[in-house]
């Protein structure tokens, strides 16, 4: 008989049986200094592109005041217990509905964390007799929600209708087997390509097949849209959307996250989303920075109107240098090169220590064995000036990686470029 923790040790992941070499510096990085673009890594100031500040609201007076002065009136305990027990509020009530209004639903429920929520409404919405689809490149946390659903569930080619449409089939076919409902999942914006959900293809869909559609707009949400309401907003399908989430965490820079639908759907999560019957309630001083956040969301349209031009300024200048972005529509950027896992190390060792550039790098298995993707977040916080900066730098670097210098057959090749 095996020893439980003794297998766990030997046990490697991809990334973990790098784990000597790697830990707190690609991954665990520590980032330090007030959230901005330029902050402290390894001691030395860099601009950083990996930070989901998209509205740039997390360091900005406002809010700062609000968070310290609800956290000074307050305290982090208040309210105690779970909602359904003793941690109801008239705050949180007011949240909800003001998240709902924004995103044209009838109702809303607050919820502690994204991920954790998405996983419950999954596991809340669907029962042994329901049928769900989901697009292949889902997010973990609807990967993970799936597990817990015992029913049957297809998989179609990331936004390829054709696809979707031959799981609908094979679904409607068992779904009348089972009398249990369809569910589609998909994202409005997608975080780690950046291009959206085809919420509106989807949706016309409706004409021919009988289903539920759930959007997680994590990406979406204050970026997308004329008002920022999301995917949906921007592809005049927003009031179709029967089930609607995003989180804080992107646009809101805060914690937490809700799920928006008609009353009846969000009555029931009420009572059976476990991870929200069984939590401790959000904190008071999280629920009302989210109301001044959302307000300045609502209230402030330059925040977003900058963001969107540091987007276009960088999206553009990448391109017109011949990069390859893949199909985005969104402020999420991504860069596609070639190179292998060692060289990508190289790559993100060069930018931090002599391009004094912070950006998130993406590896096997993720992204095929020969692809190194990196992704950028721009915010209304940077400047032109920075994003000038950056274009410039990454051309440095290609040329670099296209010369060899990156070439190594060990990850511990990185280490050179460590000063």
């Amino acid at each position: 008989m095996a020893d439980l923790f003794d297998k766990l040790k030997k046990k490697k992941t991809d990334l973990g049986k790098y784990q000597a070499d790697v830990h707190g510096y690609f991954s665990f990085p520590v980032l330090e200094g007030q959230l901005n673009p330029e902050m402290l890594f390894n001691g030395k100031k860099v601009l950083t592109w990996s930070i989901n500040n998209y509205l740039g609201l997390a360091n900005t007076p406002e809010i700062r005041e609000i968070d310290t002065n609800a956290t000074a009136e307050y305290g982090l305990a208040y309210p105690m217990g779970a909602r359904i027990m003793s941690g109801q509020t008239k705050k949180h009530i007011e949240l909800e509905q003001k998240l709902a209004t924004f995103v044209e639903k009838e109702s809303g429920y607050l919820l502690n964390y994204g991920y954790q929520g998405m996983v419950s409404i999954i596991d809340a919405l669907l029962d042994r007799k329901d049928i769900v689809v989901y697009d292949e490149e889902s997010h973990a946390c609807i990967l993970d929600g799936m597990r817990l659903h015992i029913g049957k569930r297809f998989v179609y080619k990331h936004n390829d209708m054709q696809s979707l449409v031959k799981q609908l089939e094979r679904a409607e076919k068992l779904s009348k087997e089972t009398n249990g409902g369809i569910l589609i999942i998909t994202e409005g914006v997608f975080g780690m390509s950046g291009d959206l959900g085809k919420l509106d293809e989807i949706i016309a869909l409706k004409e021919k097949f009988d289903f539920r559609l759930l959007v997680d707009d994590a990406h979406g949400f204050g970026t997308m849209g004329e008002k920022g309401a999301g995917t949906g907003e921007f592809l005049g399908v927003q009031k179709e959307i029967d089930v609607y989430f995003a989180t804080f965490a992107k646009s809101m820079a805060g914690i937490g996250a809700f799920v928006a639908a008609e009353k009846g759907i969000i009555d029931y999560l009420h009572y059976t989303m476990r991870s929200q019957v069984y939590a401790k309630s959000l904190p008071m001083p999280m629920v009302i920075g989210a109301l001044k956040r959302l307000e300045m969301l609502q209230n402030r349209p330059e925040f977003k109107k900058k963001l969107w031009e540091n987007v276009n300024a960088l999206q553009k200048g990448l391109k017109e240098a011949g990069f390859n972005l893949g199909n985005t529509n969104s402020p999420v950027t991504p860069i596609f090169l070639k190179g292998n896992l060692a060289e990508a190390a190289s790559v993100i060792a060069d930018l931090r220590e002599e391009y004094a550039i912070f950006c998130t790098a993406i590896f096997y298995p993720v992204v095929p064995k020969d692809v190194i993707l990196l992704r950028l977040i721009p915010t209304a916080a940077h400047t032109l000036e920075q994003v000038e900066r950056t274009i410039n730098a990454f051309k440095e670097i290609r040329t670099k990686l296209d010369a060899g210098e990156y070439k190594s057959d060990v990850i511990t090749g990185f280490q050179k470029f460590i000063k």
